[in-house]
């Protein structure tokens, strides 16, 4: 990546995390207003003439110039290698310093990964479950009834424990999400190392250790002054990326010294030439294992979410990974590779209407329509889990099979893919620029003050909530979600 005497641009979030509430639907979780902002990096420019600007030095570090002298102090080495976060010992040629007329003090970067977690035993199931759907970016209820999530949530983690037992249990009676991640931390880290950044990468897992909480918690021990916030979805949805916002927004805005901490948030990269080129690369060489390249379809299965995310609390999803879908085929087209594709969602849970086409429903009408060839692409993934072990590799493989489809292979997460990791690594630097400092709201809503209110808004809740749970319509419902 050049710097010298150029500029680049980065969606970057605005206002902090202020505008999460205000720009979706009340019920649903906040999506980040996006600005762009251009940074240049002529390191011979005066520092007055830009408020930051993020250069080369002579001996290939990064400098982030605030103004004042140029120079360079060593940052103490660390060692959280095993733990959540994985640190790069700093010299005095790969840090990222502030310059300031009155001092010169290395600035301590941060990277933090986010995941959804997966349990790593068998008797991590049903907790990790519970997590799950106590999460109202998961379960939203309506306000009234919002008491009820984690009575709800319990409820649910323990009917469906045992068959999600089962699905863990045939991929080796545990997530490996967790290893897989921590992987992807230390490749990251190792990358940013080589493009002249040391860094500390920490790991936020939304449902399971180690929680986003822990990794925030750390990254206030360690002192880091700057930090990019790098969830591992390509795609941006409030049930992912969303929702592990949500708790970051509501750590720092109860933390004084957080909230000052800025910050960039890289929501959604999907568009990037690199994740395109490294997905098209892995689709191009998993076609040749077919007897006839040509003849297969590909067949992308990404992550379903509810209609009511997009069509009501304005979740891009939908939209984001359909242009996805189009880049990667572009690309592929762009190398001579015009096979057929379509796209499915899956996973799909409970009574609600979920994004169609859904990929079992899919799989069955094309073996019907006579598709003998198909490769797979879990579109959504970055990282093998359970529902691109269990649900693609053995339900989905077997019902294409049952369906008539007579070949089938499956395309690999881009996991430690080098192309891959080294355009995390560009877009952790290119975000650095556009870190902000995170503000602390003082609102605090008419009701959170009015106890007479609360309790009356419990009352009758309780009330209508047992009479909808009697209700014949309920209980077939809920049966389907269980």
């Amino acid at each position: 990546m050049t710097m010298n005497a150029a500029s680049y641009s980065s969606v970057v979030s605005h206002s902090a995390f202020r505008s999460l509430d205000t720009k979706l639907s009340p019920s649903s979780s906040g999506i980040p207003s996006l600005i762009r902002v251009t940074c240049h990096s002529d390191c011979n420019k005066s520092t007055s003439q830009a408020s930051l600007l993020l250069c080369r030095s002579s001996n290939n570090g990064w400098k982030v110039m605030l103004g004042g002298t140029s120079s360079w102090d060593t940052l103490p080495r660390r060692n959280l290698i095993g733990q959540t976060s994985y640190s790069v010992s700093t010299t005095t040629y790969g840090g990222v310093a502030i310059e300031s007329p009155s001092h010169i003090a290395e600035e301590k970067v941060g990277v933090l990964l986010l995941n959804l977690g997966g349990p790593e035993t068998l008797n991590d199931v049903q907790p990790f479950l519970f997590n799950l759907f106590a999460d109202p970016d998961i379960i939203r209820l309506p306000r009234l009834f919002q008491f009820l999530q984690r009575p709800l949530a319990k409820l649910i983690s323990v009917l469906r424990a045992p068959k999600s037992k089962e699905g863990y249990a045939a991929i080796g009676g545990g997530s490996p999400l967790r290893k897989i991640t921590d992987d992807q931390a230390l490749a990251l880290k190792d990358a940013l190392d080589a493009k002249g950044l040391s860094s500390n990468v920490y790991i936020g897992m939304r449902y399971w250790y180690p929680f986003t909480e822990e990794a925030v918690h750390q990254i206030k021990r360690d002192g880091i002054t700057r930090l990019v916030v790098l969830p591992l979805y390509p795609q941006f949805s409030i049930s992912t990326t969303g929702s592990s916002i949500r708790v970051l927004q509501h750590m720092f805005r109860e933390d004084a010294s957080l909230s000052k901490l800025p910050v960039s948030i890289i929501s959604s990269w999907y568009q990037r030439q690199g994740y395109i080129k490294s997905m098209a690369d892995l689709i191009e060489k998993e076609l040749q294992s077919f007897s006839e390249p040509k003849e297969a379809m590909i067949f992308f299965s990404a992550h379903g979410v509810p209609v009511s995310y997009v069509e009501d609390a304005g979740d891009p999803y939908r939209d984001q990974m359909e242009e996805c879908i189009y880049l990667i085929m572009q690309e592929l087209k762009a190398r001579g590779i015009n096979n057929e594709h379509t796209l499915a969602y899956q996973s799909r849970v409970g009574p609600v209407q979920w994004l169609k086409p859904y990929t079992d429903e899919t799989l069955v009408e094309l073996g019907q329509k006579g598709v003998r060839s198909l490769l797979a692409v879990p579109v959504s993934f970055v990282s093998e889990h359970i529902e691109t072990l269990e649900e693609i590799d053995m339900e989905y493989r077997e019902l294409a099979l049952e369906s008539g489809i007579k070949n089938w292979a499956r395309v690999p997460a881009l996991g430690l893919t080098p192309s891959f990791i080294t355009d995390l690594a560009d877009a952790v630097i290119e975000a650095l620029p556009s870190a902000k400092a995170l503000y602390a709201s003082t609102s605090t809503s008419e009701e959170e003050h009015d106890p007479l209110r609360y309790l009356v808004k419990m009352f009758f809740g309780s009330i209508l909530a047992f009479i909808l749970f009697l209700s014949p319509r309920m209980i077939t419902a809920f049966r389907n979600l269980i």
